[in-house]
C-alpha cells in the first residue's frame, strides 16, 4: 500500500484539502506497449521509408545517447538514435518551470578521478571541471560540487545533519559503525593480483577475484549478520543505501552491491567519498548536453519493433506516428533494457542465447512546486540538498533550487518513493493508484517533517516508472548470462547498464562506450578494405578517417597508461576512488 496504511487513508478518504492540480506522467509505456501490440517480425516497410546509416542505436537513454556521443567523437557521424518516447534521457530525464529545471529521476554523478577518462571527456565538454589538483586529479566546478548543507535525517521531530543519525546514539551503535567503517575501508585497500581494487565504477574496472564475486552469492544483511552488525541506526543506513541505489533492502541486497554502494565511493581508506556533481535538472542536464551534441540525428517517437540481421548489415524496423520506417546500417547498437531487447531483436526472439534473469523495480516520483519554503524551526539542520525522513519507506526529497543559493523564496522539492518488493506487484499498484493518490501520499509523507507543506504546494506532478531499473538481487552481479548478454550477436551489440548488474550512470556510460568501441573498431576493419577497393575516389576520406583512428589509438593507449599508474599508485597504498550513480 502506499507509504503504508497510515499514508494509504489519507489518500483514499481523510484528505485535509484540495489535492494541488500537476500532470501524471508515464514515460514509454505507451509506446512500449505499442511495440508488444504491433510487433515488427513480418511487417512490410514501403520502398520510400527505408533510409540508410552507418550505425543506428535503439534507446535514446543514457547508455544509447552515450554510445551516440563516442562514435560521434571518433568521428563516426552517420549515426542515428531511435527513441521511442517523445522525450530522451530514459530515467535520466528532467523538466523545468518558471522556478527552475528539475529531475525526474537520478540526480547526481560523483566527481571523477583521472583514469575514468570517458566520464572526464563528458564533463569536460560541459565545462563541469575546473583543472586538476596537486595530484592530478580532476577537479569539479565549484558550482557544481553540492554545497552545503549536502544531506540531513528527520527523526522525532528535529532535523539532524548528515545521513547517519548520531544524535541519541549509543555506545555500541558508534562501536558498531566504526567496525563497519573498518570492514569498507579493508575492502577499499584490498587488490587482486592484477591490482584491481574490489569495487570500482564503473564496474568492469573491478575485481571477479573468487573472493569478491563470492559477495554476489548471500545478501548484504546476511553479510552483516555474520559479523554481529545488529545496530538499528547502522541496520537502517545499510536499508537506506540499498533502497537509494537498488531499490530493495538489504535482505534481498547482493552483499556484493551493498558494499559496492559505500567502498566505491572512497579514495581510499578512511577517506571521505568523493563530491557529488548535480545540477538542478540532475542528469537531466547531462542528457540535454549529449542530445545538442546529436542533434537532429536524434528521432523520438520511433518505437523500434524489429531488429534483424541482413547479410553483414542491420535491417531495424520501427513504427512512428507517420508509418512504419526501416533503416538499413552496418552496425546497430541495441541500448534498450533486456525484457525489451528480447522481443524485438531477431536473434533473442530465435534463442540464440539465455536472457539473464533480471529483476526489475518499480518507482514513483513527484515534484512539489512550492510558492515559498516550509517553515523551519530553530535549532533544526537548514534545508539540504538531500533531505531524508527516519521512519519513511520513501527515500525522502531533494531540493532543485540548491545549488542556485537561493535560500528563500519558491523552490521544487523531488520526492522519491521506490517500491522495494516484488515488481510486477508493484506495477500493479502504480497501475491502480491516481496521481491525486500519489500527490496525498506525498503530502502525507512529507507533512511530519513539513506541516505547513500543502498551504505551500501549488502544483504536484507525477512520474511513474514502472520497470526503473535493474536490481541486483542475491546472485545477479556475476551471473554468467549476464556476462554473456554483452557480446555482440553478428552486426548486433549491446549497451545499456543493466548488463553491468545495476542502474548506476557511470555504468549506461561505461556500457555505451565499451559498444561503440566495439563498433569502431568493427568500422575500421571494413574501412581499410573499403579504401583498398576504392583508393583513388576516397584517398582524402580515407587519410581523414586513419587519422581520427590514429587519435583514437592515442587515446586508448593513453587511457591504458593512465589506468596502469592507477594500478600501481594502488599497489603502493594510496588508493583509487569512484563515483556513485544517483536514483533509478
Amino acid at each position: 500500500m502506499l507509504l503504508g496504511a497510515a499514508a494509504a487513508g489519507s489518500c483514499r478518504g481523510s484528505r485535509r484539502g484540495r489535492t494541488p492540480d500537476g500532470e501524471l506522467l508515464t514515460p514509454g509505456k505507451a509506446a512500449g506497449h505499442r511495440i508488444r501490440d504491433l510487433g515488427g517480425e513480418g511487417v512490410r516497410v514501403p520502398d520510400a521509408a527505408w533510409r540508410t546509416a552507418e550505425v543506428v542505436v535503439i534507446g535514446g537513454g543514457v547508455a544509447g545517447l552515450c554510445a551516440a556521443w563516442w562514435l560521434d567523437r571518433a568521428g563516426v557521424k552517420d549515426v542515428v538514435v531511435l527513441e521511442l518516447d517523445r522525450v530522451v534521457g530514459g530515467t535520466a530525464q528532467a523538466g523545468a518551470s518558471a522556478v527552475t529545471p528539475y529531475p525526474w529521476g537520478a540526480h547526481y554523478v560523483v566527481s571523477p578521478l583521472r583514469h575514468q577518462t570517458s566520464m572526464i571527456a563528458l564533463l569536460e565538454e560541459m565545462g563541469a571541471l575546473d583543472g586538476t589538483d596537486d595530484h592530478g586529479e580532476p577537479v569539479a566546478a565549484e558550482d557544481l560540487r553540492v554545497r552545503e548543507l549536502e544531506e540531513r535525517v528527520f527523526h522525532l521531530g528535529r532535523w539532524y545533519e548528515g545521513q547517519y543519525l548520531h544524535a541519541g546514539a549509543s555506545r555500541d551503535d558508534r562501536a558498531q559503525l566504526a567496525r563497519f567503517r573498518a570492514e569498507v575501508d579493508r575492502w577499499v585497500a584490498w587488490r587482486d593480483g592484477r591490482g584491481r581494487r574490489a569495487f570500482a565504477l564503473p564496474a568492469s574496472a573491478g575485481s571477479d577475484d573468487a573472493e569478491v564475486t563470492a559477495l554476489d552469492r548471500l545478501s548484504f544483511a546476511a553479510w552483516l549478520d555474520e559479523r554481529g552488525l545488529g545496530s538499528p541506526r547502522l541496520r537502517w543506513l545499510c536499508d537506506y543505501a540499498c533502497r537509494d541505489d537498488f531499490g530493495l533492502l538489504a535482505a534481498d541486497t547482493s552483499a556484493w552491491a551493498g558494499l559496492a554502494y559505500f567502498a566505491s565511493r572512497l579514495a581510499r581508506p578512511g577517506a571521505e567519498h568523493q563530491p557529488v556533481v548535480t545540477w538542478p535538472a540532475g542528469n537531466g542536464a547531462v542528457v540535454a548536453h549529449l542530445a545538442g551534441k546529436l542533434g537532429a540525428r536524434v528521432l523520438v517517437d520511433h518505437a523500434v519493433a524489429d531488429v534483424r540481421q541482413s547479410g553483414h548489415d542491420v535491417e531495424v524496423v520501427a513504427h512512428t506516428p507517420d508509418g512504419v520506417r526501416g533503416f538499413r546500417a552496418r552496425r546497430a547498437i541495441v541500448a534498450i533494457p533486456g525484457f525489451v531487447a528480447r522481443k524485438v531483436v531477431a536473434p533473442l526472439r530465435a534463442g540464440a542465447r539465455a536472457i539473464p534473469a533480471l529483476d526489475r523495480g518499480a518507482w514513483a516520483v513527484a515534484n512539489l512546486h512550492l510558492d515559498a519554503r516550509p517553515r523551519a524551526h530553530h535549532g533544526d539542520a537548514p534545508l539540504a540538498w538531500d533531505n531524508v525522513l527516519y521512519d519513511s519507506a520513501s527515500l525522502g526529497y531533494v531540493v532543485a533550487t540548491h545549488q542556485r543559493g537561493r535560500e528563500h523564496g519558491p523552490t521544487v522539492f523531488t520526492w522519491y518513493y521506490p517500491f522495494t518488493g516484488d515488481g510486477a506487484t508493484a506495477r500493479r499498484e502504480l497501475d491502480t493508484a491516481s496521481r491525486e493518490d500519489w500527490a496525498e501520499a506525498a503530502l502525507a509523507d512529507l507533512a511530519r517533517a513539513h506541516p505547513d507543506l500543502r498551504a505551500r504546494a501549488t502544483r504536484i506532478d507525477v512520474a511513474y516508472w514502472g520497470h526503473g531499473m535493474p536490481r541486483p538481487r542475491v546472485g545477479a552481479v556475476f551471473d554468467p548470462a549476464l556476462a554473456a548478454a554483452r557480446a555482440p550477436l553478428g552486426p548486433i551489440h549491446f549497451a545499456v547498464s543493466e548488463l553491468s548488474g545495476v542502474a548506476l550512470f557511470e555504468e549506461a556510460l561505461d556500457q555505451g562506450v565499451r559498444a561503440a568501441d566495439e563498433v569502431i573498431a568493427a568500422l575500421g576493419v571494413r574501412a581499410g578494405a573499403d579504401a583498398d577497393a576504392d583508393a583513388d575516389a576516397d584517398a582524402d576520406a580515407d587519410a581523414d578517417a586513419d587519422g581520427d583512428r590514429d587519435r583514437d589509438r592515442d587515446r586508448d593507449r593513453v587511457r591504458d597508461r593512465d589506468r596502469d599508474r592507477v594500478r600501481d599508485r594502488d599497489r603502493d597504498g594510496v588508493g583509487d576512488g569512484v563515483g556513485s550513480g544517483g536514483n533509478p
